[in-house]
């Protein structure tokens, strides 16, 4: 559909514009490496900004992921064994293990489920009863992306966003035999090694409209090992 603006109709005129003539074809090669700057230099400045924010929260320090590999994570359904992908994704295997070790993740919920895809946890939000704002919380810091060849498939653990380098705390695992709109979108940082059938059954509870499970699905604790 062609949406047409700054013409009218009837008895008034309609204002023709001329084609753009070689002699001002300078300026608007000048106004277009202008926005091509404009574009490059914002992006610079955004990961200038994520830079800063990663150092302020210490994500530069990779002390955990040189130190650790696995975790059980603990909930009141069953323990869910991970090993993690450090060499493929360190800050984000780093940040994972800081906030396990903080006690961060300990009385979060796995606040939303879906049948056939996945189950999705680490929002300190839902430690509450309040579910209006589950999904929406995070550790108050945000780092950037970290993918890699892996593909997202069944047992997968990986970072829920909102967008482009925006991961924080929330983390999900599939259940889907294989999740390709996924790939290249949210960072795959470990596997389900044992425990499936703890998350399968907290995929297969009852949600309602907004696919939160109607029971509380409790992470206890997460050990590092």
């Amino acid at each position: 559909m062609l949406f047409l603006s700054g013409c009218s109709f009837g008895s008034k005129e309609m204002k023709i514009e001329k084609p753009v003539s070689e002699s001002n074809s300078v300026s608007i090669l000048d106004i277009q490496k202008k926005a091509e700057q404009n574009v490059k230099d914002a992006t610079q400045k955004g990961q200038e900004k994520i830079n800063k924010a990663m150092e302020n929260a210490g994500l530069d320090d990779l002390s955990f992921v040189k130190k650790y590999s696995k975790a059980t994570i603990k909930t009141n359904m069953g323990n869910i064994e991970v090993e993690f992908f450090g060499k493929d994704s360190p800050i984000t295997v780093n940040n994972f293990m800081k906030l396990a070790s903080e006690g961060f993740f300990d009385g979060t919920k796995f606040h939303r489920v879906i049948k056939d895809f996945m189950i999705q946890g680490g929002d300190p939000n839902s430690k509450d009863d309040d579910w209006s704002n589950d999904g929406m919380g995070g550790p108050g810091y945000a780092f950037k992306d970290e993918f890699n060849s892996k593909k997202l498939v069944r047992g997968s653990l990986a970072m829920a966003n909102s967008g482009p380098n925006t991961n924080g705390s929330q983390f999900f695992v599939v259940t889907a035999e294989e999740t390709p709109w996924l790939d290249g979108k949210h960072t795959n940082f470990g596997k389900v090694t044992n425990g499936m059938d703890v998350v399968d059954k907290i995929e297969a509870m009852e949600a309602n409209e907004n696919d939160h499970p109607l029971e509380d699905v409790v992470i206890k604790g997460i050990d590092l090992k």
